[in-house]
């Protein structure tokens, strides 16, 4: 492993977010990763990761003091992202839901928004984002939630599908169309929803592959009326504010990917230098070892272009779709294959679920998929190398 300890030992943190970092990963080793397994197995919400995390202050790192957090780099929120999805990636998953969703608050909110609704963060509450539709995924100027004026309110009527932690947020970010609006990329907009609001049904959590224990649920929206203080930022800002939480979130997809692709890597060494076979460790096998420098190499060339990335974006660098794309699109790409090796180093072992590599190759999957698939993002890097 000291390849890759060379790397996490070069990340540019100040003694505070080194501290952090240090009772994340002892959170991680004596309560999430103990109970990993049971909550895939049962797909409960870990409500008592969430008030370990609460309580150790997590979801302040990536708020302002003045609405009660203690902002530290992105770098730092990524390296912590990494070290969660190691040890359980539903969890991780949760926690980073909330980093995603209130991105856009954080930097399209009026003051007044952020006064009313950041706090609650503080305090363990969640936020989600609602993009998804079932006949709008990764193309989003599909949406049919709309959004009609009326007055100081705002009426929503639509649906929305695979919303994490849907059914216990405190409050969400809806995307929808503004019907004064013709044109379908124009007029996509964003209002705040709160928790019980009139005319909200949350529908049942679906039944998962994997990341059991981070809940998708349905959401509609029958006539829900909200105040126009609701709005985030102007009528049709909302592909604006999209593609600008997307650019800090898909980075954030890549730590949580790299960090299982990590724990199955590492479960994988420690598994081929003691399991024998014809009287030799694996590990001595050629062929076994060639797997390794494959793993190890890309993990290595990986780790480094997502500290990179991260740095742009604490260099206040906006211009980095590209850069995010291609680290989300080979950060997941990776977790995918290496989980799968994995499972294949442990033989007939790895099938089962008394090996966590089993769950690791499930967790895995979704990566690919969530924040734009991976062939929407290998057609958005190829195609910004057309010259106009």
């Amino acid at each position: 492993m000291k390849v890759l300890n060379r790397i996490d030992a070069l990340l540019d943190l100040s003694e505070e977010e080194h501290l952090l970092l240090d009772a994340v990963r002892a959170l991680c080793r004596d309560h999430l990763k103990p109970r990993a397994a049971a909550y895939d197995l049962s797909g409960k919400f870990p409500w008592d990761n969430v008030e370990e995390i609460t309580k150790l202050g997590l979801n302040g790192m990536f708020l302002p003091s003045e609405y009660g957090g203690g902002k530290m780099s992105y770098v730092s929120y990524l390296a912590a992202m990494r070290e969660m999805a190691k040890a359980c990636a539903s969890t991780a998953m949760v926690w980073g839901n909330t980093f995603h969703a209130v991105k856009p608050f954080l930097n399209f909110a009026s003051h007044e928004q952020k006064t009313r609704l950041l706090p609650k963060i503080v305090d363990g509450g969640m936020v989600s984002l609602c993009i998804t539709e079932p006949s709008a995924g990764s193309d989003a100027t599909s949406m049919k939630t709309k959004f009609i004026p009326d007055g100081d309110d705002i009426i929503i009527n639509g649906s929305k599908i695979f919303i994490t932690c849907g059914n216990h947020a405190e409050f969400y970010g809806v995307f929808g169309k503004w019907s004064e609006i013709e044109n379908d990329r124009a007029s996509i907009s964003i209002v705040i929803v709160e928790k019980g609001a009139e005319g909200l049904s949350i529908g049942n959590k679906e039944d998962k592959m994997g990341q059991r224990a981070a809940p998708i649920v349905p959401l509609s929206f029958d006539n829900l009326r909200v105040s126009r203080a609701n709005l985030l930022g102007e009528p049709g800002d909302g592909l604006k504010i999209l593609f600008s939480a997307l650019n800090e979130s898909r980075p954030s997809i890549a730590a949580h990917a790299l960090g299982i692709a990590r724990a199955a890597f590492e479960d994988a060494v420690g598994y081929i230098n003691q399991r024998q076979q014809s009287g030799r460790s694996i590990i001595e096998f050629q062929g076994v070892q060639f797997m390794l420098a494959d793993m190890a190499t890309d993990l290595a060339l990986c780790e480094s272009w997502l500290w990179r990335v991260g740095a742009m974006l604490d260099a206040g660098e906006e211009d980095i779709g590209i850069e995010a794309s291609m680290l989300k699109m080979r950060a997941s790409d990776l977790a995918m294959r290496i989980t799968t090796d994995a499972v294949q180093l442990f033989g007939g072992y790895g099938y089962i679920k008394d090996y966590p590599v089993e769950r690791y190759m499930r967790d895995a999957k979704i990566t690919q998929i969530y924040e734009g698939t991976n062939q929407v993002h290998r057609q958005l890097v190829g195609r910004s190398f057309i010259e106009k």
